[in-house]
């Protein structure tokens, strides 16, 4: 089955660390008035230093583990966002994806990873770690995201994750236990939810915490597509290999869409308010779906403290309406993502991200490029950094949107979060699974009494 769309073409609340960073140089226009009481008083959150590249510093060792289309792309990325940086070691399930990511890094880079420091199999996220690197990127489906992270953390390696970093409750609290390991250790840890170190939302993000919006009243969050990529089967494929190379349509691989890729949009309001949802009351369905056991879209209500309400939709199915956006209400005004603008109560524009200036004073517009030079920057400055608790409680939240969505039933945060759930197999090895189990969802039954 061909590519339709490229998901990462088109992101926790902030990461606080006690101080905030430094911000680039304002790129906007903006009128806001005096008096305005803020959200959040500065130093209380993080702001990112969006600089074109990152310090220069001590040589860099860097493993790969995951050496799928969005494994190649970010090991590329970290490339171009830092001098002296070396790959020195791959790893994969699959031996193909692996030569795919030494070949392009060759030609494309000039960087030869050896024979023996390339690793197949489902423990060479192990070996890539203990072969003598200083950061790693994890970009494998999301599943195997928290040990990975626990193990890479234990060595005292510097993690990329990307986003979503949990798909289910066990491994949701695994991230949130090995993120304080990671601070305890002082290592940086950077995830994939990107639009923290997007100039246009990060503007916009210190504008709404010095209050510019106001109080938060609520939001709408979307993400509307067509149909995302499927593997169909093929001969000497075993169960295992399939669904692995098939990751994206299964749930106990992705998460569900609602995690794997609306978790961006979902984490975008919980940054801009610094607050988690207390319960969620979702529905979605399976239309058009061709592999897989997910569903094709869903709207959920998420309830955040004080009544605020988000409303997130997330749809891939052909031929249907797309969007995909933020939008976050305040008192005195709204802001918008699809504008890049904060409007007041009446409609008057108080701030517009000008995209020609950025052009202009930066070299560097890309955040995907600009999230590693915040990764490279901490570790050259021997500074901690915790991305993972926020990304954490965000990739929690699509969880438990989900889980309304399959259950039909409201799913408070705090039963979500102890919930006995756990998607990872006991068994990682290439052969047969219990088919059986994995069906797709129907509310209102109980898990037990659905049958494929």
């Amino acid at each position: 089955m061909s590519k339709k769309i490229n998901r990462r073409e088109f992101l926790t609340r902030s990461a606080l660390i006690g101080a905030a960073g430094i911000a680039a140089p304002s790129i906007l226009t903006s009128c806001s008035g005096k008096g305005v009481t803020p959200l959040r008083e500065k130093g209380s959150y993080y702001v990112p230093e969006l600089m074109d590249k990152a310090i220069d510093g001590r040589p860099l060792k860097v493993g790969l583990v995951g050496c799928g289309g969005r494994g190649s792309g970010a090991v590329i990325n970290l490339l171009d966002a830092a001098d002296g940086i070396t790959v020195t070691a791959l790893g994969d399930t699959y031996a193909d994806r692996l030569a795919d990511v030494r070949k392009r890094l060759i030609e494309e880079r000039g960087q030869e990873v050896p024979e023996d420091h390339c690793f197949v199999g489902f423990d060479a996220y192990k070996k890539v770690i203990d072969s003598g690197i200083d950061m790693v990127i994890l970009t494998t489906p999301p599943v195997f995201r928290p040990m990975m992270f626990q193990y890479a953390t234990e060595k005292g390696v510097h993690s990329f994750l990307e986003k979503p970093i949990a798909v289910d409750a066990k491994g949701y609290r695994l991230i949130m236990a090995t993120a304080r390991q990671a601070q305890a250790k002082g290592l940086s840890v950077v995830t994939g939810t990107q639009r923290h170190h997007q100039r246009n939302y990060v503007e916009a993000f210190q504008k709404i915490q010095e209050g510019m919006i106001g109080e938060i009243t609520g939001g709408n969050v979307y993400w509307n597509q067509g149909m995302l990529w499927c593997r169909n089967r093929e001969k000497g494929w075993s169960d295992m290999e399939w669904m692995i190379r098939d990751w994206v349509n299964w749930k106990w691989l992705s998460g569900d869409h609602i995690c794997e890729q609306h978790v961006h949009n979902i984490d975008v309001f919980m940054w801009m308010t610094g607050k988690h949802p207390i319960k969620a009351t979702g529905f979605g369905s399976r239309q058009r779906r061709l592999t897989g056991d997910q569903y094709d879209n869903f709207s959920v209500d998420f309830e955040f403290e004080n009544g605020v309400h988000l409303h997130s939709m997330c749809r891939q199915i052909d031929g249907c309406a797309n969007e995909i956006r933020e939008i976050v209400r305040g008192t005195k005004g709204v802001w918008d993502s699809k504008d890049d603008t904060i409007r007041d109560t009446s409609g008057k524009v108080l701030w517009a991200f000008d995209p020609e200036a950025e052009k202009a004073a930066h070299a560097q517009t890309n955040p995907y490029v600009l999230e590693h030079v915040d990764w490279v920057n901490h570790i050259r400055r021997g500074e901690a950094h915790d991305e993972a608790t926020d990304t954490g409680l965000s990739s929690l939240a699509g969880v438990m949107g989900r889980e309304s969505a399959y259950t039909g039933k409201v799913v408070d945060w705090d039963d979500i979060s102890a919930a006995d759930m756990d998607y990872l197999p006991e068994k990682l090895e290439n052969g047969p699974m219990d088919m059986s189990k994995y069906i797709v969802a129907i509310p209102g039954i109980p898990q037990g009494d659905q049958k494929r």
